[in-house]
């Protein structure tokens, strides 16, 4: 059974993230202010139904999607790209897998004691990113 990701979420740790973006092709200047944020994550999970809104002081971003359905994703808010992107369980990760332009681009969320942690991948680049429920 998939675990319950209901919550707000803190950043409390972000690991390569930089190296991350540079992969994303962003430039230099955004991946400079992204590097410096702290974003909080509110997630809503009823069922197949979830919503990942991603929250800072510069640039939010929200993810409204069914766990297990393509869709086409605007990533405008991160890199200006759209890619098609499916999210599903495995075991108790959600795992997301993002087609387009970016090769391996993807993510996977997963919650160990009162810990969301987030592995962010593309083009061969892990940044992993940690949140504390709040």
């Amino acid at each position: 059974m998939p675990v319950d990701l209901n919550g707000y979420w803190k950043m409390i740790s972000n690991d390569n993230f930089e190296e991350y973006l540079k992969a994303l092709e962003v430039n230099i200047a955004i991946r400079k202010i992204a590097t410096l944020l702290k974003p909080d994550k509110d997630i809503a999970h009823d069922g197949d139904h979830i919503t990942i809104k991603t929250l800072s002081t510069f640039k939010n971003y929200n993810m409204d999607f069914y766990v297990g359905k393509e869709f086409e994703e605007d990533l405008s808010g991160v890199d200006d790209r759209k890619c098609m992107t499916t999210i599903t369980w495995e075991g108790d990760k959600l795992v997301c897998v993002q087609k387009g332009e970016i090769e391996g681009r993807g993510w996977t969320h997963w919650v160990e004691g009162d810990e969301l942690h987030l592995e962010l991948r593309a083009a061969g680049v892990v940044s992993k990113q940690v949140f504390k429920k709040s």
